[in-house]
């Protein structure tokens, strides 16, 4: 964890309450244990944002995105919190979220997408071992035309963990020509671990391209198998399959700094599987 924590303090910090991002920057910000934290980005302005849960306790982000600005929101889950983060974009705005879970975390993410050509894309990772419960609440909201939207949430579960994924897409009478999709991979190790997968579309307009899907299996055998016959060990084997399936999620961070100290952080976490 130290490793991964020294990666942040490179970052520029956060203080206080409130980061208003008047014009592109290209230095990531960093924001540990924040509390609250209302973010602005100001019209056609991007930046990049990591937020990082070191301690148990409650976290509260309000994220406004104007016209034309970026954000790109990194959230990892180092100790138990209860984080709430709620996003309100404008036209032609672009928001990216990648959420990892190492431990016991509860986390929801509503979207609002409220100006024409806004776009969103959310990828979310937990791995929860021993006794280790893991939450994830996704919304998005589409309220007006033209917007589009792409989440994937993928979880493993060992031992007696339990690990939770509650999607909603919601679209608008009025949000014609919407483009939304949404996924749930997930792993369960043993026979007591759980996970529970329930994406959703509520949809009030007719002109739309929604899709939704689920799965909540084993490791693929035949996949082990042919590891094995190339001198891989089962454990060997298990743990590649393993490591590429929370990687498609790491590989989405957009800060390649913290991107690289994922890998090592799911790395480690992944020994207790």
């Amino acid at each position: 964890m130290e490793a991964f924590l020294d990666t942040i303090r490179r970052f520029r910090a956060v203080d206080g309450r409130r980061l208003t991002v008047a014009q592109s920057e290209a230095t990531p910000f960093a924001a540990v244990d924040p509390g609250q934290l209302r973010v602005e980005v100001a019209a056609g302005a991007s930046a990049q944002l990591a937020v990082v849960h070191t301690a148990a306790g409650a976290a509260s982000l309000e994220i406004d995105l104007a016209e034309g600005a970026r954000l790109a929101l990194t959230e990892v889950f180092l100790a138990e919190a209860f984080a709430e983060v709620r996003v309100r974009q404008a036209a032609g705005s672009a928001f990216a979220l990648v959420v990892v879970q190492t431990t016991s975390a509860n986390g929801s993410w509503t979207v609002g997408l409220e100006g024409r050509d806004a776009s969103c894309e959310a990828d979310c990772l937990f791995l929860a071992a021993a006794d280790e419960h893991c939450v994830v609440r996704l919304r998005t909201d589409h309220r007006v035309a033209d917007c589009r939207s792409r989440s994937l949430v993928k979880g493993a579960a060992a031992g007696r963990a339990v690990g939770e994924f509650h999607g909603l897409v919601y679209v608008a009478p009025d949000a014609q020509r919407t483009d939304a999709r949404q996924q749930s991979r997930n792993i369960v190790l043993g026979d007591a671990a759980r996970i529970v997968a329930e994406p959703q579309l509520e949809i009030y307009a007719d002109d739309v391209k929604c899709s939704h899907g689920a799965t909540v299996g084993q490791i693929d055998d035949e996949a082990i198998l042919y590891m094995r016959q190339r001198g891989l060990s089962e454990a060997q084997a298990r743990r590649l399959r393993l490591e590429g399936f929370a990687g498609d999620v790491v590989s989405r961070c957009g800060i390649e700094p913290l991107r690289e100290a994922l890998d090592a952080l799911v790395a480690a976490k992944l020994e207790l599987f």
